[in-house]
């Protein structure tokens, strides 16, 4: 991730970003991008893309996902929404809809193919990218990818220093984290010493 010589300053293409409408015809509320970070950061979080309550406030992990994901990294509030020291990059940048079959719908992809690499290359000091939920660990593990979510995250060792695969905190994947109590008692507090060290 090393800042490209040619590239605009990172508050201008921040401002892009958050004008982005690429998707506008297909996003039932409306584009609303939401993404955070600034150069100095050291910690990036890659997960999905926002739900309704995100979607209003604009805050990113505005919700019951973001008190789980504050609960697994250790931090406060107010370190998590440091973009000194955070940058939030999600699959998606706007809320996708809902899935008929239940949930939302996955992230635009236009959102990753067209803003994620611009924005990667002006975060030079990213020490570790959490990357939440099976979008994101499909596009930046590829093929070290395990065949499951779960064998991803229980291999996740075989991606450090710089990468750490995770369940998306969701209060869906609850019974997920009861059938794979090793998640709880052995990746998170890795992930919770990990992160502190870099903050």
């Amino acid at each position: 991730m090393n800042a490209s010589a040619n590239s605009e300053p990172f508050n201008a293409l921040l401002e892009r970003v958050r004008a982005c409408q690429l998707c506008e015809a297909q996003l039932p509320l409306g584009p609303r991008p939401v993404v955070r970070g600034h150069q100095s950061a050291r910690l990036l979080i890659i997960g999905q893309a926002p739900g309704t309550r995100v979607h209003e406030s604009g805050i990113p992990w505005n919700d019951r996902s973001g008190d789980q994901l504050r609960d697994w990294l250790a931090v406060e509030p107010e370190t998590f929404y440091d973009e000194s020291r955070i940058a939030i990059v999600p699959m998606g940048f706007c809320y996708p809809g809902v899935d008929p079959r239940g949930g939302d719908n996955p992230p635009r992809p236009e959102c990753a193919d067209t803003w994620h690499e611009p924005l990667l290359e002006q975060l030079p000091n990213i020490e570790l990218v959490l990357l939440i939920g099976m979008y994101a660990q499909a596009r930046y593990l590829g093929k070290r990818r395990k065949k499951t979510l779960t064998a991803t995250v229980a291999a996740w060792r075989d991606f450090g220093p710089t990468q750490l695969p995770l369940p998306h905190p969701s209060w869906r994947n609850l019974h997920w984290r009861r059938k794979n109590p090793w998640f709880e008692q052995d990746v998170v507090p890795a992930l919770r010493s990990r992160v502190q060290s870099i903050l």
